[in-house]
């Protein structure tokens, strides 16, 4: 599986692709593209060993890093410069070889760095032969700047120890409410002057710069997730230095950047669908399934609404609450090799209260293997140690999405979308639309359309059938803002699928050496379907 499927995982519609009207327009028109040869290269050199962890000896002559300066501000040189870290993965046929592919793995806040050591697992073996693969960490993220609104990992822990992922009594909404207070006053007290500069738009600009500065005169690029914002925003803003850009797990770009509540209703409307189809999936494939037994999704809501009154122990396998049982089953569903795991937790816990005999006690008592609680406790961490994270997720999400509420209508929006969504409408609730109105990010420089995309080729968009974080509508919903696109159809779970369907891998080699634009209207299959193994496929 893709390393980097879960970059979302705790993140991660009606808008028209005119929302900015022709004011963004002019704005947009302002912006230069950056000029091969009047772009300083980077300064490649030797990769740091730990940033090359695993890869093989006789691979190692292929990678080279740098770091690359760029202004906190295009357009205001006087706030300073920031490096963006890079890793390149040379082209195993440099005679043969088209240009840089950079890559982002979403997030926001996902490293990019390292993952062209991964391309392989994602991309056909000629893409690789052809393509400088190029990694960055975007801006305030990993190594490049990181955005952090702690000195201390103590105070990190403290204000996020009272984030209640699904608060539903008066003083667990109150008391999270109340954190995302404090982690707004934190980061306006420690971030310093990058946190009102880490729109999408500043990455993009970034990109650009990166993009000159390898020699290219137009950008190849594929984005996972939240890296599709920056893939259809780069078209949108620089369609004729974009030569092939592909996105895979697609945001509505639109909708995200006019109305940050109604996306993350959508977005919560998007799990549902997910596990739906998982619950049905489960019911179809009957004994592969451990929670087939009896109606799935009668038993899926059984459980739900007993761990919304107290937890429920599992002989061997711990306790879980209503915040483990909902922030697992969310998490799995962007992974489908992970279904038959989450179906024994499921089942377990369902044994668990619903005891029959010596046999069912023996089956439950071993370790859960999808709903696994998280750390608990840093005891081990010295007085005062140094908080190493960063809150990039925030910084972006924040920028992009405009929350036009007040915090304390958050309560009244949880309770709608809890009853539209029953398992994930309070989550996301609880998660930027109530920590977004109360950041101190002070008017951030925002790309917010128009979205249509004048490139010489179109865009590649990818979107899959249940995709959990960015539902399939989405992806209908990027490539009509983008006009000029192919949508590329998967019948399948989980959130991405580059390297998992192998259409759709060689529609994207043929795309991104020979500029080939795929046949509208494909659907495709995954390599392996939930529950069946490679094998069972044929």
């Amino acid at each position: 599986m893709r390393s980097f499927a879960l970059v979302g995982a705790l993140v991660a519609g009606l808008g028209t692709a005119g929302t900015a009207g022709t004011a963004a327009a002019a704005t947009e028109a302002a912006v230069k593209p950056a000029v091969v040869g009047a772009t300083a290269a980077p300064n490649w050199g030797t990769c740091p060993a730990a940033t090359l962890a695993g890869v093989p000896a006789d691979q190692v002559k292929y990678y080279s890093c740098a770091r690359y300066r760029v202004p906190i501000d295009h357009d205001n040189a006087t706030l300073g410069t920031i490096d963006i870290a890079l890793l390149k993965r040379a082209a195993r046929t440099p005679d043969q070889r088209v240009g840089s592919l950079f890559l982002n793995p979403g997030g926001p806040g996902g490293s990019g760095l390292r993952m062209p050591i991964s391309g392989q697992f994602y991309f056909q073996p000629q893409v690789l032969d052809r393509f400088d693969l190029v990694g960055f960490d975007p801006r305030g993220v990993g190594q490049s700047n990181p955005l952090r609104c702690f000195t201390t990992q103590e105070d990190a822990d403290e204000v996020f120890a009272a984030q209640i992922p699904v608060p539903l009594s008066r003083t667990e909404i109150s008391g999270t409410l109340a954190s995302y207070r404090d982690y707004g006053q934190f980061c306006k007290n420690n971030a310093g002057s990058l946190l009102n500069h880490m729109s999408t738009k500043d990455v993009v600009r970034d990109l650009d710069t990166l993009r000159a500065a390898v020699g290219d005169q137009k950008l190849s690029y594929v984005g996972f997730s939240y890296g599709t914002l920056i893939g259809s925003t780069y078209a949108a803003m620089f369609p004729k230095q974009s030569r092939a850009i592909v996105i895979d797990g697609n945001v509505d770009p639109a909708l995200r950047t006019s109305d940050g509540v109604q996306y993350d209703r959508e977005r919560a409307q998007g799990f549902e669908i997910a596990l739906d189809g998982f619950l049905k999936r489960c019911d179809q494939v009957g004994a592969k399934c451990a929670f087939s037994d009896g109606t799935p999704r009668a038993k899926f809501d059984e459980l739900r609404e007993y761990l919304r009154k107290q937890p429920i122990t599992v002989p061997g396998g711990g306790t879980v609450d209503i915040n483990q049982f909902t922030g697992g089953v969310s998490s799995v569903l962007y992974s489908p090799s992970a279904f038959p795991g989450l179906a024994e937790d499921l089942q377990a816990l369902y044994t668990a209260i619903h005891p029959a005999g010596a046999q069912a006690q023996a089956l439950q008592a071993k370790p859960l293997k999808a709903l696994t609680p998280g750390k608990q406790g840093l005891a081990d961490q010295n007085p005062d140690s140094p908080y190493t994270s960063d809150d990039s997720y925030f910084a972006v999400n924040c920028s992009d999405k405009p929350f036009r509420i007040k915090q304390d209508q958050v309560p009244g929006i949880a309770a709608q979308w809890e009853r539209e969504s029953r398992t994930f409408g309070r989550y996301q609730a609880f998660a930027d639309t109530a920590g977004c109105p109360v950041w101190p990010a002070k008017k951030p420089d925002v790309y917010r359309g128009p979205w249509r995309a004048k490139t010489d080729v179109p865009v590649v968009v990818v979107g899959n059938y249940y995709d959990p974080a960015t539902q399939y509508k989405f992806a209908q919903r990027m490539a009509n803002e983008l006009g000029n696109a192919r949508l590329l159809s998967v019948d399948a779970f989980g959130h991405c699928i580059l390297g998992d369907a192998l259409g759709v891998d060689k529609a994207v080699a043929d795309y991104l050496i020979d500029l080939k634009a795929p046949a509208s209207g494909q659907v495709f299959q995954p390599n392996v379907q939930p529950f069946e193994t490679a094998g069972a496929q044929g």
